[in-house]
């Protein structure tokens, strides 16, 4: 085997896609701070017990761990930034009001999260904490599809969001006495719409509830399905207000935004407390045009129409472990995206504009140093062929160069 070879789903960025992707990361975080999110930056590894506290525990499987050289203690490499911020939120902030808090970095998963996903995303995220009203799903909601905006990503395709809320499952199965081991079953058959598996696992639950929970992988589709959910449900308050929300949200995502819901997904039951959203851009190639279309093309429609790009929802008390010896339930309602798959779909950035120059320093030829610390000055991007040789750069089109004419330096074209 190649000493050069790396792991399976672990790749190089190479310099037009690095490039690309920091742009993305720019943008994204610029989005976040104009609506007043605050960065941080937690660290990469954390001990274990503290990584894996509360709702972090659902992660230890996706988390690589490691032995400290220093304190001899269990050390985790985060697969999730979200309970590291809520951490940062209740036990080092400690604010009472509202914080809006954003990041970005490296995450590392034991597998794949989908098939062609990368074991180290670039995850990007932004969280309101101390907020239980919608009025933060929304705000939410409205950052998320900005952010995507911001990217480009809404003029490749039409943007949708993918509405369910965790409150409607968690109604249903309210009372029952389920082993975790039944539960789990129920959900995934419930997320997968496997209709005949959940009839064989509800054939003892009480009829009322039966029912119901058989007529969720049905209810799907727009916002007519609401009305039909509203009948089928029943009329249990929490039933009834998830059902309201949802109906608020969808409302006030734009004429632009297509709205579908899904009553019956359950992913994530554990962890969400409230509505749970999924961002979804264009579509995957259709047969008839999948010929005239390049392979890059193909994966870029694949990348945007196979899973979503963006995933986010309402988790309240999931910083409370941290700060046990103070009342700290603090509702939360995020959103992440990993930059690298977001990058797959979004179309390549242009290649940029760059200056082509002698190799010049100030003691040998000052006027010519003088005129590229001028045009970089201006934000031109320089480049200096070392003496002997030409660069080839992948990121830049060198289409004008520096030239001497009648002892003043000139840009022109090549």
């Amino acid at each position: 085997m190649s000493a050069w070879l790396l792991p399976d789903h672990i790749a190089d960025a190479l310099p037009a896609e690095a490039r690309h992707i920091e742009d993305l990361r720019r943008q994204l975080l610029d989005a976040a701070c104009a609506y007043g999110y605050e960065l941080v930056m937690p660290p990469l590894v954390e001990y274990l017990d503290s990584l894996l506290t509360g709702t972090g525990s659902a992660l230890e499987l996706q988390t690589f761990k490691l032995v400290d050289q220093l304190s001899g203690k269990t050390l985790g490499v985060r697969a999730d930034t979200t309970p590291q911020v809520a951490r940062i939120d209740s036990h080092l902030l400690g604010r009472e009001g509202v914080a809006r808090l954003c990041y970005c970095g490296p995450v590392l998963h034991t597998r794949p999260e989908r098939a062609l996903a990368s074991r180290e995303p670039l995850q990007m995220g932004a969280e309101i904490y101390g907020y239980a009203g919608r009025e933060a799903d929304l705000e939410i909601l409205l950052l998320a599809l900005d952010c995507l905006r911001a990217t480009g990503l809404a003029a490749q395709g039409p943007l949708t969001v993918d509405l369910a809320d965790a409150r409607i499952p968690r109604a249903l199965l309210a009372g029952l006495p389920l082993e975790a081991g039944a539960l789990g079953e129920v959900l995934a058959a419930l997320a997968a719409k496997d209709e005949s598996r959940l009839d064989a696992l509800t054939r003892d639950f009480p009829s009322d509830t039966r029912q119901r929970l058989l007529a969720l992988p049905g209810l799907y589709g727009d916002e007519n399905m609401l009305v039909r959910a509203e009948r089928t449900l029943g009329t249990a308050p929490l039933l009834r207000q998830a059902l309201k929300d949802l109906r608020w949200l969808a409302a006030r995502l734009g004429p632009d935004v297509r709205v579908s819901f899904d009553l019956a997904d359950a992913r994530g039951y554990a962890y969400y407390s409230g509505m749970r959203f999924a961002v979804y851009a264009g579509s995957p190639a259709c047969e008839d045009d999948a010929q005239a279309l390049s392979s890059a093309e193909q994966a870029r429609r694949q990348a945007r129409g196979a899973d979503a790009v963006l995933r986010g929802g309402r988790y309240d008390g999931v910083g409370a472990v941290f700060n046990p010896y103070v009342e700290r339930e603090r509702p939360a309602v995020g959103f992440s995206l990993d930059v690298r798959h977001l990058a797959r779909a979004t179309a390549p950035r242009a290649r940029r504009a760059a200056i082509r120059a002698p190799w010049a320093t100030p003691a040998e030829a000052p006027q010519l140093a003088a005129a590229i610390a001028a045009l970089r000055a201006r934000g031109e991007t320089v480049i200096s062929d070392l003496p002997g040789t030409e660069c080839q750069p992948d990121e830049f089109a060198c289409e004008l160069q520096l030239v001497e004419i009648a002892g003043e330096w000139i840009v022109q074209h090549t």
